[in-house]
């Protein structure tokens, strides 16, 4: 029978020869093994991130429905070309609104545990919407280069039905990529390489894919835009010699429009740059690399800047528009004077000025910029 010293004898640890104690394997500190590995918020940070959301995501969702709002009112605006790709990028942005808002904040502060179908439904919304809206801003970039460079065949070259079928095109080629995952190009080890450690269920090589694509068209958006603004440039150095009479008079206005539209592009590439290129930078790291925790958390906070860059769109291309904005004052305009025939304070000669204020400013506004491109009178004010 054991004695009881001999059931409590202490278990030693075995040494080497030299003394040294045999080394201790860990886990691979690049494996996951849960959804826990994505949720690396603290308390403070989901605060920060939450407020932003709050007040960018209803802010867009309002400025992107007036927009459309506005646009299907009138029938002058969607026989353009120009305002038929504004009314895509619009619908992205409402999109993106709502999708990533909702997807962001169940994923990271509610720590909603999705399984993959369910989690890739609401990713391939939200990569939608964002896909959407760059592609839209493409469309918008190459409509305002074929009006910059090929102004006497621009009706030829894009027509209404054109620019139909490309938003179409765009729009189907949009959620084919977006929804790949969900259709089976996901990862098969579920967290672990290859698995990208910024989106759970994501296979490395097709967010290699989206984030080449994105480069693509953001660097086509670049030169398109640092394209125009050479043109606007020459042209402004062409007009410092001396004119005299007319031609003088209309070649100052319209190297007054150059140099605006120059500072109007030139705010919109730092726009999309800042907003952009953090969160494909981290894309095309985690492509190659394991990403930290800290670095998780760095990419969460830019991820918003893509929700900013929603919200900033709708006062860039649509309410800076002369043509628009005098379509809006219109309908509140028509609204208000609707308003007060319901309430009985006006009478039948009042409903009719009514209607005809707005009729003025609708022709004042066709009057005033060229009836088929916003091109060129995207910053008159």
């Amino acid at each position: 029978m054991q004695t009881q010293s001999e059931q409590n004898q202490e278990v030693t640890t075995p040494l080497y020869l030299n003394g040294s104690t045999p080394s201790i394997s860990t886990p691979d500190a690049s494996l996951c093994n849960s959804l826990q590995c994505y949720m690396v918020l603290n308390e403070t940070e989901k605060a920060a991130i939450s407020s932003i959301c709050f007040i960018a995501g209803p802010v867009t969702f309002l400025e992107n429905i007036l927009v459309l709002l506005v646009i299907a009112s009138s029938t002058t605006l969607r026989r353009r070309p120009s305002y038929l790709f504004i009314s895509s990028l619009a619908l992205a942005d409402t999109f993106a609104s709502c999708f990533f808002t909702f997807s962001f904040l169940d994923f990271h502060l509610s720590n909603q545990r999705d399984g993959p179908n369910i989690y890739l439904f609401k990713l391939g919304g939200v990569t939608m919407a964002f896909t959407g809206s760059v592609g839209s801003l493409l469309l918008t970039a190459l409509d305002r280069y074929l009006c910059i460079y090929k102004p006497s065949n621009y009706k030829v070259l894009l027509t209404r039905t054109r620019a139909k079928l490309a938003i179409v095109l765009l729009w189907c080629v949009t959620i084919l990529i977006s929804f790949l995952p969900l259709m089976g190009w996901r990862c098969k080890t579920k967290f672990d390489p290859p698995c990208s450690r910024l989106y759970p269920y994501v296979d490395r090589h097709y967010l290699a894919l989206w984030t080449g694509l994105q480069l693509v068209v953001l660097f086509t958006i670049i030169v398109a835009y640092v394209l125009i603004l050479w043109k606007a440039n020459r042209h402004e150095t062409a007009m410092g010699g001396p004119k005299s009479g007319r031609q003088s008079v209309k070649g100052q206005a319209r190297m007054r429009m150059d140099i605006q539209l120059a500072r109007t592009f030139s705010l919109i590439l730092l726009i999309l740059a800042v907003c952009w290129l953090p969160v494909l930078s981290f894309m095309m790291v985690d492509v190659t690399v394991t990403l930290t925790k800290e670095q998780q958390r760095m990419f969460a906070f830019c991820c918003t800047l893509c929700l900013v860059n929603s919200c900033v769109n709708p006062l860039l291309y649509a309410l800076r528009c002369k043509d628009l904005r005098a379509e809006l004052f219109a309908l509140l305009a028509c609204r208000k004077a609707c308003r007060q025939c319901l309430l009985g304070n006006t009478s039948g000669q009042r409903k009719q000025n009514g209607s005809g204020i707005r009729k003025k400013v609708k022709d004042q506004a066709v009057s005033d910029s060229n009836p088929e491109t916003v091109s060129e009178s995207v910053d008159k004010q």
